[in-house]
């Protein structure tokens, strides 16, 4: 009987060690999250023994019943690590001015063992899970934007462009494409003329969104430093030229004398950051995309670099 009872107690005990060990990242980032001051932590998906979560970022008179645009942003690491954390404050940015936001975790190469097709799963996951709890989100399911920089804007390029791979047990009827994308130095080529050839031997034109482009895409804008070494200014241009060839919205900012990690004030420097924040609310207002709450304020968007948007907003600018 002491044998039984010793063996259950290891049982519960090892189980409990095994659980803390597959959600050390979660509560990682969870105490990041706190010490930030942002909102609530879901659970999106849960894939084997992993738990993948998304960090929410409302706005301060958010209400259940809004119907707001949502940006969901992935981060980069070459699809190998990360953090949700690198996209903290852009995401607490557009919150400030009215979008629901997400700061997305996908499973990667060093902490899960997988490859970038499992973190392109991940990111139509997220994306399906947004559209699928619009209602208790308070956002419009046809106003989501997916996001993201390096590796993380290609996860956000692909939910978009790259067909199939998705995860056959959820509902695939609740579709995983975004509404638009805003890609910050994406990865969009992973043969030899881009970035992620050798990680993907044998396969790499199945997750490269220059091989996929054809029309009806999501409306989409890119920023690239001329500078970028790792995902050159090149595929960027390639890319836009073969959306636009087929009638797609695509517009390019390169950012002159910047290179990797263009949306990055720490990387790039501010006026970097600053080109990104108001270039995208450009593109956000071209296609109806801006909060009617910040609509309704009548005021305009500031920033302290000359790309900012026109008169109709009058913000100043929080970038950091």
């Amino acid at each position: 009987m002491k044998k039984l009872v010793l063996l259950l107690f290891l049982t519960l005990f090892l189980g409990a060690q095994a659980d803390e060990t597959n959600n050390k990242l979660n509560k990682k980032d969870i105490k990041k999250d706190r010490k930030s001051n942002t909102g609530e932590i879901l659970l999106y998906k849960t894939i084997g023994e992993h738990q993948l979560a998304l960090h929410l970022f409302k706005p301060k008179n958010w209400a259940k019943t809004d119907k707001r645009p949502a940006i969901i942003f992935f981060f980069g690491g070459g699809w190998v690590g990360g953090k949700p954390q690198q996209f903290f404050k852009i995401a607490e940015h557009f919150s400030s001015l009215g979008f629901v936001c997400a700061s997305v975790q996908y499973r990667t190469k060093r902490p899960h063992g997988t490859t970038p097709f499992e973190c392109v799963k991940d990111g139509k996951s997220a994306v399906r899970y947004f559209r699928s709890h619009a209602l208790e989100l308070g956002i419009d399911p046809n106003k989501i934007i997916a996001s993201g920089g390096s590796a993380g804007g290609h996860v956000a390029c692909s939910t978009a462009l790259i067909r199939d791979y998705d995860e056959t047990v959820e509902d695939i009827s609740v579709s995983s494409t975004p509404n638009a994308l805003i890609l910050f130095n994406p990865v969009l080529d992973t043969t030899e003329k881009g970035y992620g050839a050798e990680k993907l031997k044998g396969k790499e034109t199945l997750l490269s969104p220059c091989h996929h482009v054809r029309p009806s895409l999501p409306p989409t804008i890119v920023f690239t430093g001329t500078a970028d070494k790792i995902t050159p200014l090149e595929n960027a241009e390639r890319f836009t030229r073969l959306m636009k060839e087929v009638k797609n919205d695509c517009t390019l900012i390169p950012i002159d004398g910047k290179g990797h990690g263009v949306s990055s004030a720490g990387k790039q420097g501010k006026d970097s950051y600053d080109t990104c924040i108001s270039e995208s609310l450009k593109f956000l207002k071209s296609h109806d995309f801006i909060p009617k709450q910040l609509k309704s304020k009548g005021i305009k968007y500031e920033t302290n670099t000359p790309h900012s948007i026109d008169s109709i907003f009058i913000f100043q600018s929080t970038c950091r």
